[in-house]
């Protein structure tokens, strides 16, 4: 709360010098940026970060609490005014001493003299001074260190939240830089505008007050014009530097996404043997980066030297005033280097706020760029909606005159309408681009449908929370992609909570089991970046089983044996169809083998429904679409058979000996690096 009150009442003060800084994004976000100045938006975006500054630990209050204490109270800044007094009554104790002889043997007389005490007070003072800083700095920790996390946490959270466009045009490089880069904005932010400013400035405010009631206005006229002349300095110039670190940035970016985009793709790339080709395009990012940040540092150098210029032309002024009024008697020596401490107290200050200025603009950037992020709204709504609830025999799913278009005018869905009934199995078929993987996307309202309804137990799945939705739904997907963790990780990611022998049970279910156990450290072996350490038909088998884990009343395969052989594809469904039994289920198939005892198919074709009926129905129309797909997959099959002169048994254990040689690869390739994050 005191941090919140905090901002809000330096605000104006903040806003009195830095000039705004706006992200304009352009899709994909991050990638562009134009910038234009506007105090309003700067208000709103440290306005957007106090939100985040809600303190609800009460060991945490209890820190920003004590730590306000500390940061508002003027002791603290008194103490470090009070240091050049000390050094001036120092200094003239000794020099109305000069001349006489000290006794030094006398040891209470030598502490009893007012220059020996002044010292002591001086040196008290400065470790005074620095206590208070460093308990400032320690009890703020807490509260900054708990607000950076909160937030970083609600931007994961947020970007888990947004609908599926959104990370379909993203790019990971980007969003992570703009997440770190963010908070750390934040992070100097908190500690230097909210914890050093307030301050900062009263300490800059005493001084002047003290030079002009000690030694006159000339005095105080050239403090305030060496503060106003180097504010006005940094102000410039940083505003002219900006723009070289939005350059910086944006090639930082480029880079990043060069570098992640590129290390993904690794496979191609080596197919294609252009490795040259990809380090010279991530050289020439880096390139950009290494000119817009030599311009950033050579700028800066010269910021430094103009704000030194300014501070020593001030210093020499008032030192210059302060000879003149020794030599005319009006002032001691002590009120010389008084003057001069004073000023140099000031130096801190105005190099914090030169610094402060300069990393301000940075941190409004970085800022602006991860709250952009915070404000991006998912179009998949999901208020305080009912939960879905589907007894086990009403879980029928049911399309409703559904149309939907990724690109407008591109009709992926055009009218569909059909109906699964609960504890059947249908199976939906047609060729490339038809709309078959969408339904699936629809069904976990990834996207939503322009017109049209989709019901799951007679609830329209708009109408309830999205958490329910998508635990009432288990899917297989086409591409299976794993965590970078070990093989038990990625099971049990189908039901977190589930116990080492359940996972074990769904992967002899899904035929992975004994393979895992050939591995090197069986259950605990990394499966490597996207599970690239395993064979396609593994990871396919690791998916098939988290689905089963998870144990929900409606399962949809996404084309889920499509990276299987022929025996363990059909090893596979011979033990699905225990789990299928009596449970609602939808097939996305290409290979119609698959699917020949669904007790329903639908064919798609043009994003409509163009047949329907079982798999017998279907074929007895010799010059129906699906009667056309079955001819021309067996043609081929048969095709193949008839030009090998091996049998088909022969053929399928060749194809088997082939897969046991390809794991023994894959398994030799993980040993040594079995338990290791690479």
């Amino acid at each position: 709360l005191f941090v919140s009150i905090g901002i809000k009442c330096i605000l104006q003060f903040i806003l009195s010098f830095c000039v705004e800084v706006s992200f304009i994004p352009s899709p994909p976000h991050l990638r562009t940026a134009t910038w234009r100045t506007s105090r309003s938006e700067n208000s709103r975006q440290i306005l957007e970060a106090a939100k985040h500054l809600q303190i609800t630990d009460k060991r945490t209050c209890w820190h920003g609490s004590a730590g306000g204490r500390l940061n508002a109270d003027p002791k603290n800044v008194l103490t470090n005014v009070t240091v050049p007094f000390m050094f001036k009554y120092a200094v003239d104790e000794l020099n109305q001493m000069s001349g006489h002889m000290l006794n030094l043997n006398d040891a209470p007389s030598t502490v009893a003299t007012m220059a020996t005490a002044v010292l002591i007070g001086y040196g008290a003072s400065r470790a005074c001074a620095a206590l208070f800083n460093e308990l400032r700095n320690t009890v703020f920790g807490k509260v900054a260190q708990s607000s950076i996390r909160r937030i970083a946490k609600n931007v994961f959270l947020h970007l888990h939240n947004l609908d599926l466009g959104f990370h379909l045009s993203r790019q990971t490089g980007a969003l992570s830089k703009a997440i770190d880069r963010g908070t750390r904005g934040i992070s100097f932010v908190l500690s230097a505008l909210v914890f050093n400013l307030g301050p900062t400035v009263f300490e800059m405010a005493l001084v002047s007050a003290i030079l002009y009631y000690k030694c006159g206005g000339q005095f105080a006229a050239v403090a305030l014009g060496t503060l106003s002349a180097y504010t006005l300095f940094t102000i410039l110039v940083t505003q002219w530097r900006t723009r070289f670190r939005i350059e910086m940035n944006k090639a930082d970016n480029e880079a990043g996404n060069a570098a992640i985009d590129s290390l993904l793709n690794y496979e191609t790339v080596k197919y294609f043997n252009n490795e040259k080709y990809e380090a010279e395009k991530y050289d020439g990012y880096l390139k950009i980066y290494e000119s817009s940040s030599l311009k950033t540092t050579s700028t800066l150098a010269m910021l430094n030297f103009g704000q030194s210029a300014i501070f020593s032309v001030g210093l020499t002024g008032i030192m210059l005033l302060a000879s003149k009024g020794i030599a005319a008697g009006t002032m001691t020596v002590g009120d010389l280097v008084m003057v001069n401490g004073l000023l140099f107290q000031l130096s801190l200050p105005l190099n914090f706020l030169g610094t402060v200025y300069r990393e301000t603009r940075q941190a409004l950037i970085d800022m602006n760029t991860l709250f952009t992020l915070l404000n991006v709204d998912t179009k998949i709504k999901r208020d305080l909606a009912p939960a879905l609830t589907i007894p086990p025999q009403e879980a029928t799913i049911r399309f409703e005159d559904v149309y939907f278009e990724y690109l407008e005018g591109q009709k992926v869905l055009n009218g569909v309408s059909f109906e699964v009934p609960a504890g059947k199995k249908v199976a939906i078929v047609g060729g490339s681009g038809s709309g078959k993987s969408t339904i699936v996307r629809l069904l976990f309202r990834f996207y939503e449908p322009q017109r049209g309804n989709i019901y799951i137990a007679g609830q329209n799945i708009r109408d309830v929370s999205l958490d329910s939705l998508r635990k009432a739904l288990g899917v297989v997907p086409q591409d299976a992609v794993l965590f970078h963790n070990t093989i038990f990780y990625n099971l049990q990611y189908g039901n977190i909570n589930a116990t080492p022998e359940e996972v074990y049970q769904v992967a002899r279910l899904a035929g992975i089991h004994d393979a895992i156990l050939r591995m090197p450290y069986g259950y605990d072996t990394q499966v490597g970046e996207r599970g690239l350490k395993l064979s396609g038909g593994e990871k396919q088998r690791v998916a098939i089983a988290r689905a089963i884990l998870k144990n929900p009343p409606i399962l949809l395969y996404d084309e889920a044996t499509s990276s299987l052989d022929s025996i363990t594809e059909e090893n596979i469904l011979n033990s699905m169809k225990e789990m299928v039994k009596d449970r609602t289920s939808m097939f996305i198939a290409h290979r119609l083998s698959t699917i020949v005892d669904a007790d329903e198919i639908i064919v798609l074709n043009g994003g409509k429904v163009a047949e329907r009926g079982s798999h017998h129905t279907l074929l007895t129309n010799p010059s129906s679409l699906y009667a056309d797909l079955w001819n021309t997959q067996n043609s081929k099959f048969l095709s193949d058979s008839k030009n090998s002169p091996q049998q088909p048994t022969e053929r399928l254990s060749q194809k088997e000996e082939e897969r046991k040689k390809l794991q023994e690869e894959i398994l030799n390739s993980v040993k040594g690096c079995g338990n290791c994050s690479c």
